[in-house]
Parts: structure tokens; C-alpha cells; sequence
């Protein structure tokens, strides 16, 4: 294909040798830009992958002057081989790896009493975050909130008590032959980043950089002064800022440029993409091909259907199977099997080791947090799912899931669906439109509240799937909405 002027342009840039942040909406070719501008240059690059498969397309596409890997695999090759015999141990319970850390007992602060077992997953978890992190040692910071103790003051309490232990978790893992904590590929990627690494290339490639890790973030940028660095990605589909991800392209000292023109779908569903864009502050606009005739409009069997949650792509799928269909659920059914046997242990009277319900010592004491405590709102649709069909019945729908070739229909939460697509998409009803509950019309109705960025953008990562037709269906309130029109 004949390069657009977007492509043209991005490639007289990198030929400068400018440092480049390539803003790349949804279905823009950006891979392929970026083969492009790898072949004009005889110079060596490394193209950093989000993942080992996106690594391994990209082998096929880019030119034998470009390793193309994860920054995990040149974590591997440099410090990660050192500690094979480690990658290889079996699992162990948290409890036993805290109890050889010496976390030995419980201990309460203010009215919650946090078991054993409770801490242990707390220190592993810290240790897990402060690896995502740019940070050169553990701090109170990189201790997890627990539900319940989301307040300041006890958070502090908290990490008090946990960080000497991630301390001692993370001096353990150093050692190559044996330790107590299972040692596994985000600690040698974060070790690697510590001794301040130097990758042999002309030119750096960075890929999806909208979602990138701090640890790989300052990788990346540390490379400014000897190799040309050029980024691309979607600020508009930055999504995942509570895993701790980071939009680095806004604030990128380089030359800034965009790929606007979708080869996915046609004008009307740019349209529509163009409104969430819009409401995220989003720095570019989308132009849909003319020659892919996408529709908007109803669907009886679409290919996907999109959930704003785990919980509502779980219930989404029940009704599924009762209506006879063969679902699939993109990323499988593992989290949602944890999240019923974590349910199911409170209804029995047992506590949890599951991260977000750890601190409820009973399925009642957890309805009644996420019936009124505001913190605890997003827990209510897992309440309803589980009083309304209880777990045996989640559990068996669980491992009935079908593979996604054999599927009629693949069930996906907006953010498992980034970076796929299907020929038709619907919205589910779990998109709700946001209201304020002090603001009220003649009628009494809520008024509608401003629209959060954050959910602009995952919207716009939702509707972008398609490529023949979207059902907007849970979304089709924007329509009615006092911003909804740019």
C-alpha cells in the first residue's frame, strides 16, 4: 500500500533523526508505520513489544536490522538466566513463604483484625508493586490499599508493619540457587532496571507507551543521549492506570505526530469514536475509510459482546448459556472462578486469601460494606451476581466456557478486548451513564454528572472493535447526554 501523508510524514521525521511519539488511534496501522520506518534506515533498532506475541508478529514484519522483543526477554538474556533453578520451584501458599519471612501471627488495627494470612498476601503483593515501579527501594507507598483500611492514618499502619517484611522478601529473592519467596519474571526485569542498563542500538522503538510501566518507562527514556527514540500508541486508550501503567507520550520532548486515518472501519463509526475522543481530551481525531461500509445499528448475533466489568461479563455470559449459545471469555475464566470460591468460602463462614475481599470475616459484613460504604459500591454487582445465581451456579458456568474458535459468541471486558477486533460488537448494559445524586430535575430524576476521562476512554477503546457493525447498546445514553455531542 501506497504510505498516507501521516506515514510520509512520520518517516521524514525518524530520517531526521528526530526523538518521535507517534499518537496512533485505533486501527491506524501503526505496526506497520513502524516496519516502515524501520526500512528506511540501515541502522540498527530494537523494537520493545507490550507482549511475546505482539514480539513474534513483528519478526515477520519488521527488517533483520530490528531485534524485535519484550523488555523481559532482554531482562532474561542479561540478569534473568542467572536465576533459572528459581523460575522453575513449585507454587507455594503465601502463608508458608511470609511464615519463612517471619510473619508468624496476626495483629489489628483499629476495629479489623488482619490474619495471617491476609499479611502474607499484602507483603508479596508490595513486593509485586514496587517491581512495576521506577523506585530504587520498598516504601510504605508501594503497600496495596486494603479494603477497609483505605484511610490515611490506617494505611500507615499498615505499611509499617508490612514494608520491613517486602524488605526482607525482596533481599531474599537476590539469591540465585534458593530463597523462600518464588521468584518469578517481573523481579529479574526490576533488577535488570536497577543496574541502570545500556541496549546496543541506533534507534529504540517503544510500543503501546501509553500503557507503559514505570520500570520500562525509565528503561527507555534512560537511552535518550546515545540512540533515537521514537514511541507509539493511543493516549486515548491508556486504560489501565490502576495496574499501576502510565501514559508516557503527552509529556514526550520530541516531535509530536499522528495517525489519524483508520483502515478498520468507515466514517460513521469514526464518528462515533470521535465523540468519546472528544469527552477524554483525547490529542487526535479519527478519519474512517470510505471503501469499509461499518453500520451502526442493532444486533441479534453479534461476534462480542464488550462488559465495563468482570461481574457484568460473568452474568452476561449465564444468560448466554441459558439461551443455548457457546460462549468463550476472552482471558478465560480464572479470575471469575477465584472471585466465586473467595464468595463462596465468606457464605461458608471461612475467610478469603483473595486480595479484595481478604478483610470480611462473612458474606454479610461484605453485603454491608458495598451496600453503604462508599468504597465498597463497585462491590455490589458481585453481591447481586452471587445472591442471584449463588456460586455453584457461576463455578459450573465457569467450566462450561467454550474455547473462542468453537464460540457463537466471545464475551470480553472492554479492557481484555484492547488490541482486538471482530466484525460484530455489541455494548453490554453494564456502560452506565454517570448521575449526580444531589442534582435533580422537575421530575426528580438525577441529573446526569459530568463524564469521567477515564471512562471516555475505555468507551472509545470499546467502540473501536468493530469493523462491519456496533450495537452501541449500553452506551447509546450518550446520545441524550448533555456533553455527548462534540
Amino acid at each position: 500500500m501506497k504510505p498516507t501523508d501521516e506515514q510520509t510524514a512520520a518517516a521524514d521525521a525518524f530520517h531526521a533523526g528526530d526523538h518521535l511519539a507517534l499518537q496512533a488511534g485505533a486501527g491506524t496501522g501503526k505496526t506497520t508505520t513502524l516496519a516502515l520506518l524501520a526500512r528506511t534506515t540501515t541502522r540498527r533498532g530494537r523494537y520493545l513489544a507490550f507482549n511475546r506475541a505482539i514480539a513474534q508478529d513483528a519478526r515477520t514484519r519488521f527488517p533483520n536490522t530490528v531485534q524485535c522483543k519484550t523488555a523481559h526477554a532482554l531482562a532474561y538474556a542479561a540478569i534473568g538466566h542467572r536465576y533459572t533453578r528459581r523460575l522453575n520451584a513449585p507454587r507455594r501458599p503465601a502463608w508458608q513463604t511470609g511464615q519463612a519471612l517471619g510473619v508468624t501471627k496476626a495483629i489489628r488495627i483499629a476495629e479489623r483484625d488482619i490474619s495471617q494470612r491476609a499479611l502474607c498476601h499484602t507483603l508479596l503483593r508490595t513486593v509485586a508493586r514496587f517491581c512495576h515501579t521506577a523506585d530504587e527501594a520498598i516504601t510504605r507507598h508501594h503497600v496495596p490499599r486494603l479494603r477497609g483500611l483505605e484511610n490515611n492514618d490506617l494505611h500507615t499502619q499498615l505499611a509499617a508493619h508490612i514494608v520491613p517484611f517486602a524488605r526482607k522478601a525482596w533481599s531474599d529473592l537476590h539469591n540465585p540457587d534458593d530463597g523462600a519467596v518464588r521468584f518469578d519474571h517481573d523481579h529479574y526485569l526490576k533488577m535488570w532496571a536497577l543496574t541502570q542498563p545500556r541496549i546496543d542500538a541506533d534507534f529504540l522503538l517503544l510500543d503501546e507507551a501509553q500503557d507503559t510501566n514505570p520500570v520500562v518507562e525509565h528503561i527507555f527514556l534512560s537511552h535518550r543521549d546515545h540512540a533515537q527514540l521514537v514511541m507509539v500508541g493511543d493516549s486515548a486508550q491508556a486504560i489501565y492506570h490502576w495496574r499501576g501503567a502510565k501514559d508516557i507520550m503527552t509529556g514526550f520532548d520530541g516531535t509530536q505526530l499522528t495517525l489519524s486515518q483508520s483502515f478498520r472501519f468507515g466514517p460513521h463509526l469514526a464518528e462515533e469514536a470521535n465523540r468519546w475522543l472528544h469527552l477524554a481530551d483525547a490529542p487526535l481525531r479519527l478519519t474512517g475509510t470510505e471503501t469499509v461500509p461499518t453500520e451502526l445499528g442493532p444486533l441479534t448475533r453479534p461476534d462480542a459482546v464488550l462488559c465495563r466489568t468482570n461481574v457484568g461479563a460473568m452474568s452476561h455470559v449465564m444468560g448466554l448459556m441459558t439461551a443455548g449459545c457457546r460462549v468463550a471469555l476472552a482471558g478465560g475464566g480464572d479470575s471469575l472462578r477465584a472471585l466465586a470460591l473467595a464468595a463462596r468460602d465468606l457464605k461458608e463462614g471461612r475467610r478469603t486469601t483473595h486480595p479484595e475481599l481478604l478483610l470480611f470475616p462473612s458474606w454479610g459484613e461484605l453485603q454491608d460494606y458495598a451496600a453503604h460504604d462508599p468504597a465498597g459500591r463497585d462491590l455490589q454487582p458481585l453481591v447481586d451476581l452471587v445472591d442471584t445465581h449463588g456460586t455453584d451456579a457461576i463455578l459450573t458456568a465457569v467450566a462450561q466456557l467454550a474455547p473462542e474458535q468453537h464460540a457463537q459468541v466471545t464475551v470480553s471486558t472492554a479492557h481484555k478486548a484492547k488490541g482486538r477486533e471482530w466484525p460484530g460488537v455489541k455494548i453490554a448494559d453494564d456502560f452506565t451513564p454517570p448521575q449526580d445524586p444531589d442534582q435533580h430535575d422537575d421530575a426528580g430524576q438525577a441529573v446526569p454528572a459530568p463524564i469521567d476521562d477515564g471512562e471516555a476512554r475505555l468507551a472509545y477503546v470499546a467502540v473501536t472493535r468493530t469493523r462491519t457493525r456496533l450495537d452501541l447498546g449500553g452506551l447509546s445514553w450518550i446520545h441524550e447526554h448533555p456533553h455527548g455531542t462534540p
